[in-house]
């Protein structure tokens, strides 16, 4: 299961991140996965769960944007999302076999909580 080492480099990424804002904690992270990219969203979810529990990022919390495999059709140009095997340009019925999205894994957006620290 990649998905642990996954889960693993986000939280290295909002530390690093979170480390550059001081007064403020990291409460959402968000991901783009593309439905290519070989990554169980469920699975790294429950990665993430695991290894932030009992830490100061149990409260994380992560949300994930699944993004369909695209294509482009050679004949008319135009962008499409490939549903099942089907290939065919929805616009002229061509056979499109340019790849141009689907296969991603990034982050898209880290959400932090501003809070004033204590002098207590």
């Amino acid at each position: 299961m990649h998905e642990i080492g996954i889960a693993d480099s986000i939280l290295q990424a909002v530390r690093v991140e979170a480390a550059r804002h001081p007064c403020a904690r990291p409460v959402r992270v968000g991901m783009r996965i593309g439905e290519l990219a070989g990554v169980d969203p469920e699975a790294l979810r429950f990665c993430l769960e695991i290894l932030t529990d009992g830490t100061d990022l149990e409260h994380l919390q992560l949300e994930i944007e699944v993004c369909r495999r695209q294509h482009r059709c050679a004949a008319c140009k135009s962008d499409f999302l490939v549903s099942g095997y089907d290939f065919r340009c929805p616009t002229c019925g061509g056979e499109s076999k340019e790849f141009t999205g689907g296969d991603q894994l990034e982050f898209s957006y880290l959400e932090m909580e501003e809070y004033e620290s204590s002098t207590a």
